[in-house]
């Protein structure tokens, strides 16, 4: 097919009414989009059957799943490429600039897939030529990486298992790259410029442990305690003993070796089990540091109620959570394909405001927010720059489908966090004493103090 670029760029302008944000090499070795330029990052379409895909499964899914096959590539800098093309694809058109399914692109390929019902001409003549450029034939199946989807509610015991271990269970080795030695796999707390990764999870671990007070002789929960770094950094530095529950079988084998080598298994425990289940309470202190995303906003209010009955009166809980800005129709929201499909099956988003309110409803006191939005975009830089430099490593670990899901999702989500289309946040709630007070010194200083020998 001659000038196949050239084509895609007249389709995508008629569709859309914007010229194409960024340079593109077809699968014919054609280019066409703006000038070339030193820098510039270049889409590159290897195989036509990318556009089958996205004539079926118009907007963002229908791009992962090319994606996801190898069928579109990023050649430069990742991160300038998705910040072009993000008006045109990935954000909704509106002033806010909330995070939304897809853009114009998404829109005109819908268009053009219900074209037969229309009575455009103009707009059948653009469907008859997407589907010649994009070749004849059904498109290939599904990525080998995509959830397979199975009937019933979401965020059942048994569902909430599969989907954890979609996501955790992928190989150990693999998350030792990207996260690094630190493995801790949420949002660092980059206290001095150029500092390093580990010491910026370090120093997160470090706060939630003094935001919680904990000290010698306390009983730490934590609550998708991932590789056991939060119960490990508790016991060895506040002197607790710790309980620690996940779903994923192969992050409990982790954290429990990790545990043993350190001689700290008399004072931890790790069980593959669900929040839940807990039924050995109560505890001084819980943390739930990147949990609550899998909780789902139906379950909301019945996990903070279920962590509020699992402490001490005066016992505190740290909830660290991504949060989405929030919408006019709250009804409207939606999980983001991409992210559903590929990486965090049933992950929802809620804003902070209602996080906060949903704990209290269940009986907590909040007692302090604090937003750590721009540490977030640091840490996804840093592990996409882990994976970057392990890349051959990480495709024979798992699979290149795997590792390109796992870029692509970090790099975005970088951006995302940097442009404020996402934020995330540490809740410090408190279950009230018997006499409504929480416990806790009236000054954030005192409370923040690192305790006596710590």
């Amino acid at each position: 097919m001659a000038d196949a670029a050239g084509r895609l760029a007249a389709l995508v302008e008629r569709a859309t009414g914007s010229p194409l944000p960024l340079r593109v090499r077809a699968w014919d070795g054609s280019e066409a989009g703006p000038p070339p330029a030193p820098g510039a990052p270049l889409v590159v379409i290897r195989d036509r059957r990318a556009l089958r895909r996205v004539l079926y499964k118009p907007g963002e899914l229908g791009l992962a799943r090319a994606w996801v096959a190898g069928e579109i590539d990023i050649e430069g800098d990742l991160y300038a490429a998705l910040d072009a093309l993000a008006g045109s694809i990935w954000e909704r058109d509106d002033p806010a600039g909330g995070a939304g399914r897809d853009g114009v692109v998404g829109k005109a390929l819908r268009g053009l897939s219900a074209a037969r019902s229309l009575g455009d001409a103009s707009v059948r003549a653009m469907l008859r030529e997407a589907v010649a450029l994009a070749g004849p034939g059904l498109p290939p199946p599904p990525p080998a990486e995509e959830v397979r989807r199975t009937a019933g509610p979401r965020h059942t015991l048994s569902r909430d298992r599969r989907a954890i271990s979609h996501h955790y269970d992928v190989g150990n080795a693999f998350y030792e790259r990207v996260l690094g030695p630190s493995m801790v796999y949420s949002c660092a707390y980059w206290e001095k410029p150029g500092g390093t990764l580990e010491d910026a999870q370090a120093s997160k671990l470090d706060l939630i442990c003094r935001k919680l007070g904990l000290r010698e002789g306390m009983r730490l929960l934590d609550v998708g305690c991932g590789w056991g770094s939060m119960v490990l950094h508790a016991a060895r530095h506040h002197g607790v003993t710790a309980v620690g529950v996940t779903l994923s079988t192969e992050q409990a084998a982790f954290a429990r070796e990790r545990i043993a080598r350190e001689g700290l298994a008399d004072r931890i425990e790790i069980r593959v089990q669900d929040y839940r289940e807990v039924a050995d309470g109560p505890f001084d202190a819980i943390s739930s540091i990147g949990m609550a995303e899998h909780v789902g906003s139906a379950q909301y209010l019945a996990y903070a109620g279920t962590l509020y009955g699992l402490l001490v009166p005066g016992g505190r809980l740290l909830n660290h959570q991504i949060a989405r800005r929030p919408m006019d129709d709250e009804s409207g929201y939606e999980v983001d394909a991409f992210i559903d499909a590929y990486v965090f099956p049933d992950g929802e988003l809620a804003p902070v405001g209602t996080t906060v309110s949903l704990l209290e409803r269940a009986g907590f006191e909040a007692r302090d927010v604090e937003a750590l939005r721009e540490h977030y975009a640091l840490t996804l830089r840093a592990w996409v720059a882990n994976l970057e430099d392990h890349w051959a490593e990480a495709i024979r670990l798992t699979t290149p489908g795997r590792a390109r899901v796992w870029r692509l999702y970090m790099a975005a989500s970088a951006l995302a966090f940097e442009h404020n289309r996402i934020g995330v946040n540490q809740i410090l709630a408190v279950r009230p004493e018997r006499d409504g007070g929480s416990g806790l010194p009236a000054t954030r200083a005192a409370w923040l103090a690192a305790p006596e020998g710590g």
